[in-house]
């Protein structure tokens, strides 16, 4: 499945999001961020070689809505979501071999995290 961008790819968003064996494994990052322009192509070969999951890119100055309260300031932050448990949400190491450990690491059965964010999985999939 290729990386999806909100705005851009909202139906092919909400049509990942609608399996609910689908996690959301989404990337907060900034136009302006050169460490995001280098990560990104890294994320969509990996949202590709795993369809499982519904990769989101999204610009937090674009979409502000999609982290409530919560600030952004290291990038790339990370968010991990299987239905409405948080797996993981924190800043990561640009480097794509760590978010694979960290994805073959979680299971439904990880404990979920208590954040600041909204519920982004359904904000996106509505």
């Amino acid at each position: 499945m290729p990386l999806l961008v909100p705005g851009t790819h909202d139906q092919a968003l909400r049509d990942a999001l609608a399996n609910p064996d689908s996690w959301l494994v989404a990337c907060f990052c900034a136009a302006w961020c050169d460490t995001c322009t280098q990560y990104r192509p890294k994320l969509e070969a990996l949202a590709d070689s795993q369809p499982q999951h519904a990769y989101a890119w999204i610009d937090i100055e674009d979409h502000p809505d999609l982290l409530g309260d919560e600030d952004v300031e290291n990038f790339p932050t990370l968010l991990v979501q299987a239905g409405d448990n948080v797996l993981f949400y924190g800043p990561m190491l640009p480097h794509i071999g760590h978010l694979e450990r960290l994805l073959q690491n979680l299971s439904h059965d990880s404990p979920a995290l208590d954040t600041g964010l909204p519920d982004v999985k359904a904000l996106l999939a509505a």
